[in-house]
């Protein structure tokens, strides 16, 4: 758009004649056609006195012009120069707002790869703990591994006899060694105790598996889309501002 487009289209939306909107800016009608028809250019005195009598702001005024128009038949007009300064301050600012996003996003989104791979919020190793029953009260936490070694001990010692201690181990399987087996997201020892009825369960760690835990897998997805997204926003930045005229950023 050229600058007498810009004022013909003032025009027609305050629904003005010619001689209405030249009497309205204080110019000749004759004049206001020239313009109109960008068969003149107005003089910065000139530009001042339109932009004062409509009301409107230089900004206002000349928004939507070409810059091309701005940058050569206008640029002798002191507002103009302002416009333009501003409007490449403002693309220096949107150009920096866009480098600085998309660089966060691809630190985030590499951050939230890396922590996903390395389990450092949520563990990828998954533990198996076994517990062979519950240890009653005064019991040593080695009972029933040392069960049957007690009941060796004493048929040994001549304390009881061999179909007792065979009873006795028979019945304290039966009644006593009840195996549960837990998995644990994380490791949680070698060994660790979990109360339970009458006494507690001692859980012994007995395998341990790599499996990419749930949430380490929507953490690794997240990340990729926002590496990826940082990526394009700069891309996407580069060829705005490639094709807007190259607007020099600087550091």
């Amino acid at each position: 758009m050229h600058f007498g487009e810009k004022l013909k289209q003032i025009r027609t939306e305050k629904n003005l004649t010619q001689p209405q909107f030249a009497e309205a800016i204080g110019i000749e009608q004759s004049y206001l056609s020239k313009l109109e028809n960008d068969k003149s250019q107005p003089s910065a005195d000139m530009f001042s006195g339109i932009v004062k009598a409509l009301q409107l702001t230089p900004a206002e005024l000349l928004a939507g012009i070409d810059r091309k128009v701005l940058q050569t038949s206008l640029r002798h007009i002191p507002e103009v120069s302002q416009f333009l300064n501003g409007e490449v301050r403002r693309r220096v600012h949107d150009a920096r707002k866009y480098i600085w996003s998309a660089a966060a996003a691809c630190l985030l989104g590499f951050a939230l790869m890396l922590a996903a791979n390395d389990g450092i919020f949520f563990a990828n190793n998954l533990y198996k703990y076994r517990s062979l029953g519950v240890i009653l009260p005064g019991e040593s936490d080695q009972i029933f591994e040392q069960y049957a070694k007690i009941q060796n001990l004493l048929m040994q010692a001549h304390t009881i006899t061999p179909e007792v201690a065979l009873k006795a181990q028979a019945e304290f399987e039966a009644n006593r060694v009840k195996i549960q087996t837990i998995e644990h997201w994380g490791n949680r020892g070698g060994v660790f105790f979990v109360p339970a009825a009458n006494g507690q369960r001692k859980f012994e760690l007995v395998d341990v598996t790599y499996v990419r835990a749930p949430q380490n897998q929507v953490m690794q997805y997240a990340g990729a889309l926002l590496l990826f997204g940082g990526v394009l926003l700069l891309v996407v930045e580069w060829r705005m501002r490639k094709a807007g005229g190259g607007a020099h950023v600087a550091a």
